[in-house]
């Protein structure tokens, strides 16, 4: 390509094309036709330029220049309240709900392996030594010891935001590092699960454990149950760089990362939830039954959420992305 030549013969569109962008007035029906037109010319331009005679100046102007077109020519479209409510009501459930292949085993398998440590640790002696020191253990375990005092550590304000804060970055990271071919999910719910087990077989071999669950069950119903799913949909898209079927690649790992992103604004509502109950309920002095009970209504609300406004928004399409109008176009690929 001769640079020169095609500048030439094609700047009076250019600069037409940024005359009409730049007019003070609204646009007559011919002028607007004619803006289109100029724009869909302009980015075939671009195109050409990019491949056959890249120039960085020229690139950088036409690049702009089509920018603003298109922004004039599709016209922005802000977020609204009925935007929020979808989200709430269709996207965020059916999103959960079409990925609880990956996150119900997640669940299942880290609730098993979770026990085991614990039952592992409160038969072994010498395995509890090795975690800490016999002093150390039973002033964690003991009445009023460390794994009590830990729910009322703090004022139940700031030890709720405390939690919740980091129990967020845990699904987060799940979210995020899922594209690192579901290692560092793995990594990150193992560790989770371990102290879980821990936590078990301590409380089991100094016979509290219904002491221990007690305290857990209110607010670790829901917020294990946000960690799996986070951990189950890191997995699946980790899954996705591995195998994206019939898509591409980019394609896939594209839809399943919007996905992902709003799964975590939503688990993070949900983990927002169980910080309250862990700030306000677990350290309370309710009967136990009665901390219990507010933590599974609290998990059975959720289940709830999901299979039944989740299922119908799934069986009517919603996949959790964003919609069609504000997805890049796609190239056809072969079956």
């Amino acid at each position: 390509m001769d640079l020169d030549v095609f500048v030439n013969a094609h700047r009076s569109e250019w600069d037409r094309l940024d005359h009409l962008l730049h007019r003070g007035r609204k646009l007559t029906g011919a002028e607007a036709d004619e803006l289109v037109d100029l724009y869909q010319r302009t980015a075939t331009h671009l195109s050409l330029i990019q491949s056959g005679a890249p120039d960085p100046l020229l690139i950088a102007r036409l690049t702009q220049l089509v920018a603003r077109a298109r922004a004039t020519v599709t016209g922005t479209r802000r977020a609204t309240w009925q935007d929020a409510a979808r989200f709430l009501t269709a996207g965020f459930p059916a999103a959960v709900y079409r990925s609880r292949h990956w996150w119900m085993p997640t669940a299942v398998l880290s609730t098993l392996l979770a026990a085991l440590i614990g039952w592992w640790i409160a038969v072994h002696p010498e395995v509890q030594s090795a975690i800490a020191a016999p002093e150390d253990l039973r002033r964690m375990t003991s009445p009023g010891g460390e794994y009590e005092t830990y729910y009322s550590s703090h004022p139940a304000a700031s030890f709720a935001a405390q939690v919740w804060t980091n129990n967020a970055q845990a699904a987060a990271m799940c979210l995020v590092l899922g594209a690192f071919l579901c290692v560092p999910v793995i990594w990150i719910v193992f560790l989770n699960v371990l102290n879980l087990g821990i936590g078990i077989g301590l409380m089991s071999s100094a016979g509290r454990l219904d002491t221990f669950l007690g305290l857990i069950l209110p607010h670790g119903l829901l917020e294990l149950t946000a960690v799996f799913v986070a951990a189950g949909t890191g997995l699946r898209l980790g899954w996705t760089v591995i195998d994206p079927g019939p898509r591409t690649r980019r394609t896939a790992l594209a839809q399943q990362g919007r996905a992902a992103i709003g799964m975590a604004i939503g688990l993070a509502l949900v983990l927002f939830v169980s910080g309250v109950i862990e700030g306000f309920v677990t350290p309370s002095d309710l009967p136990t039954w009665a901390r219990i009970a507010v933590g599974i209504a609290a998990e059975l609300s959720f289940l709830a959420y999901v299979y039944i406004l989740g299922g119908r928004a799934a069986r009517a399409g919603d996949t959790g992305d964003v919609a069609d109008t504000e997805r890049s176009a796609e190239l056809p690929v072969a079956a």
